[in-house]
């Protein structure tokens, strides 16, 4: 029987690899895995080795205050993979975790094939680490067909295979009658997947909402959350005592609600292409602690931090990063863009022209699952 070991490092890669791996579990039903996941492999009846949130760090200060802690799990992760005897030890973005892995695994045991799903972004910073990746990486799975040239110039194996949040999937409507209140016009929250991220944008976000039902009664403000911070968020909506904020973590309610929604306001990051991908207008809001801004400020080459904008080289989704990244400017950007019909609809033309330029002509999940087939069967 074959094994492939699954490594992810946050819910966002999670969710990622249980797009891969629930397809290839169809198509090779003779396959033993293991994995450090969450709830997303969970349910297609992968056991992590461990609690997803014991490597969810976010910030170079808190990996420098957790490095010795993170040191030990990485070690203890190689460990625990070369125990199993994994054919393919497929890992799923978080480079700074997953990669440290993959290159020890690599040393140990060289008949291991390592496949990486979500090229580390060096066209971000640090360019030169690709040159380090070949020695370790067997095959890059891409989700920028631009992505491509950088490891093509190291002859790294790689393929792209657009990126799965750009794909329209059919699931099964749910009734939503008791949480959508027809009287009401939905904005969607996302407040980023990681404990941290959640912690720090929650109380703006709710902010911004006390500043929005000042002046308007017609909103619902529906926060999309993991199992995981669900019951952080509930709890502190529970104390404020506003009527109109819902929770949702089902992934299938979550994508009906944003399909619904007028407008969403998302934590920089992949969340961000699904909005896209609904054509629903949005802007872009992250902060950070102040000394883990300078260092990104330092490090990075580039002026924006969506994808979309990057691509295109101009704002075309709103930023609000950093001191920006308040209710009140929160609030006023939206509604601007609330007020102002052909400008939303303008950012969605803009939006669709870069959709159709970076997605892949099949699916990511049959992409890659062709990709891991063909190594199981070399």
């Amino acid at each position: 029987m074959k094994k492939i070991f699954v490594l992810t490092g946050e819910p966002s890669g999670d969710k990622l690899a249980s797009t891969v791996i629930s397809k290839l579990k169809k198509n090779n039903l003779d396959i033993k895995y293991s994995c450090v996941g969450g709830t997303h492999l969970n349910s297609l009846g992968i056991k992590s080795i461990y609690d997803l949130k014991e490597i969810t760090y976010i910030g170079f200060t808190s990996v420098l205050l957790n490095i010795f802690k993170i040191r030990k799990k990485i070690n203890e992760t190689v460990d625990k993979i070369i125990e199993f005897k994994p054919d393919i030890l497929f890992s799923v973005d978080s480079p700074d975790f997953t990669l440290r892995v993959a290159e020890k695994v690599k040393k140990i045991n060289p008949n291991i094939k390592t496949i990486h799903y979500v090229a580390p972004q060096v066209w971000v910073w640090r360019e030169g680490r690709i040159k380090k990746f070949k020695k370790f990486l067997d095959h890059v799975l891409l989700l920028f067909n631009f992505e491509k040239k950088y490891f093509d110039k190291e002859n790294i194996n790689n393929t792209f295979v657009g990126h799965p949040l750009l794909e329209r999937n059919n699931k099964a409507k749910t009734d939503l009658s008791n949480l959508i209140n027809k009287d009401k016009k939905i904005i969607s929250l996302f407040a980023g997947s990681r404990a941290s991220e959640t912690i720090l944008l929650v109380p703006i976000l709710i902010d911004f909402i006390k500043l929005m039902n000042d002046k308007f009664n017609n909103y619902l403000f529906v926060f999309h959350a993991t199992d995981e911070n669900k019951n952080y968020i509930n709890e502190y909506v529970k104390d404020i005592k506003l009527n109109n904020i819902e929770v949702v973590s089902n992934e299938n309610i979550k994508s009906q609600i944003l399909s619904n929604s007028i407008f969403a306001v998302s934590k920089s990051g992949t969340v961000s292409l699904e909005i896209c991908n609904s054509r629903v207008p949005s802007i872009i809001i992250y902060k950070m602690n102040f000394l883990n801004f300078m260092i990104v400020k330092f490090l990075v080459k580039i002026k924006y931090a969506n994808i979309i904008n990057i691509i295109n080289d101009r704002e075309v989704i709103p930023e609000l990063i950093q001191n920006e990244c308040n209710s009140e400017e929160i609030f006023k950007s939206v509604v601007y863009l609330l007020k102002n019909p052909t400008l939303m609809d303008k950012q969605i033309n803009e939006i669709n022209n870069t959709l159709n330029e970076i997605k892949s002509k099949t699916s990511s999940a049959d992409e890659a699952c062709s990709v891991l087939s063909s190594y199981l069967t070399s």
